[in-house]
């Protein structure tokens, strides 16, 4: 069984789907470190954010794998091309870098491709923002999660500021908002909310409560 979680920056994603995944038992699948390790390798390497082909050659080359503590079904590293880059993905650096990266034909066909075949079968919680779309077009529940710009925007502020980046909150927002643009703008699979979705509005609401709405809509799921 495929749980597909989709939504835009900032929209609870990941937190949610790590807590739905623990309490499932399912092997979470964070599609967006995938593209954001890209992003980070690519920096690190000096590559041009601008060109496609270098973009999608170094995704096809290079897999992103996770590393995983016994018991856990949610990763706690990130790897790509031997080296660890979970904390490196999450820096402000990352996030003006990914949108640029993400919008490359090239590189995400190389990523649905490892997506695919890290998540097989199931059981499995994969979150990003075109799984139940193109990744998983027939996964047996999709959630579609957003939440207003405000409530994103200090979602991703609290984020980095815990993480110990200094950043204004008016900053953090324009990122969010351009982050929305590129995502649902892009020609390569564009965020979209797929027709069978259930959409959940989680402004307002504690984590809690969507990931106890989220586990009842699996558990009705024949």
């Amino acid at each position: 069984m495929i749980v597909a979680i989709d939504g835009p920056a900032a929209s609870g994603k990941s937190t949610v789907a790590k807590a739905v995944a623990r309490r499932l038992g399912f092997r979470y699948l964070d599609t967006g470190a995938m593209y954001r390790a890209v992003a980070a390798l690519a920096i690190a390497q000096g590559n041009d954010l601008e060109d496609a082909a270098e973009l999608s050659a170094l995704a096809a080359r290079e897999a992103v794998t996770f590393t995983y503590t016994e018991g856990d079904p949610v990763h706690a590293g990130v790897i790509i091309a031997g080296s660890d880059v979970t904390r490196m993905i999450r820096t402000p650096q990352v996030d003006a870098a990914v949108s640029l990266v993400a919008r490359v034909p090239g590189v995400r066909a190389a990523m649905v491709s490892q997506q695919r075949r890290l998540a097989g079968d199931g059981p499995a919680v994969v979150e990003g923002r075109d799984i139940g779309t193109v990744v998983f077009p027939d996964a047996a529940l999709k959630i579609y999660l957003t939440a207003s710009a405000e409530e994103r925007a200090r979602r991703r502020h609290y984020e980095l500021t815990d993480a110990g980046h200094s950043l204004k909150s008016e900053r953090v927002r324009e990122g969010i908002e351009h982050r929305d643009a590129a995502d649902t703008q892009r020609e390569a699979s564009p965020l979209a909310i797929a027709d069978d979705a259930v959409e959940l509005d989680t402004t307002g609401m504690s984590i809690e409560e969507v990931v106890e709405r989220i586990v009842d809509l699996v558990e009705d799921t024949p």
